[in-house]
């Protein structure tokens, strides 16, 4: 069973996972970087490309996903070197510190609770340039005009993107442009209303992005 609720740490989510059955679950880009803990283990989610299939360990999993641009600051380490990524925490954080991290989540109460409290004691608070951009490409903005509003070049906010997000605003764009789509669809918008109201071209166009950044097609998803 999957559950989460709104972290007390800005823009961040706090989710818990108890599969029903052992086997692999597909994970969809969505702009964010998480924390994970899992068997005695903390590991760290990076950005995706493209859909992250898991191998469906057994087990309780907990989270804490990050806004959009924030991860980076918390981890100390820019969001394009875990591109698709999953990694021990251990292997970016001293691992006597990682070892004491994870004792205190294995003898919570509560692991997803701790897990967020560690997250609260080092100061991740969102880059408000770096809010802004996500909030016009979630709103379907072009990113030259988002640029101009920002009063950066093009390339400078690329480059600020790809440390941040991982990948460059575009990419960022369709992310987010997927992410809007897919909660029309669930919510019983039909098929060719979502593609425009999300902001593509048409349904084909939907069509082909969800297959891209999924792996399935969209009504593979929505069942």
């Amino acid at each position: 069973m999957y559950r989460e609720r709104a972290s007390r740490l800005a823009g961040a989510v706090v989710w818990t996972n108890t599969p029903s059955a052992a086997g692999p679950g597909r994970v969809l880009p969505d702009g964010c970087m998480d924390l994970l803990w899992h068997d005695g283990r903390l590991l760290v989610a990076g950005p995706d490309t493209r859909a992250y299939v898991t191998p469906g360990d057994a087990g309780a999993w907990v989270g804490l996903r990050f806004r959009p641009g924030t991860a980076p600051a918390f981890l100390g380490v820019p969001a394009h070197e875990l591109l698709d990524r999953r990694v021990e925490l251990s292997d970016l954080w001293p691992a006597s510190a990682v070892r004491r991290l994870c004792a205190r989540v294995d003898r919570a109460a509560d692991p997803a609770a701790e897990l967020e409290a560690i997250a609260l004691e080092r100061d991740v608070s969102p880059d408000p340039l770096l809010s802004r951009l996500v909030e016009a490409l979630d709103a379907g903005r072009p990113v030259a005009a988002v640029a101009d509003e920002l009063g950066l070049g093009a390339r400078q906010v690329h480059r600020r993107s790809v440390v941040s997000f991982g990948y460059g605003p575009k990419t960022l764009a369709r992310v987010l442009r997927m992410q809007r789509a897919l909660s029309l669809a669930r919510a019983g918008v039909p098929l060719a209303e979502t593609a425009v109201r999300a902001g593509y071209a048409d349904q084909p166009h939907l069509s082909r992005e969800v297959r891209e950044l999924a792996g399935v097609p969209l009504t593979g998803l929505l069942r």
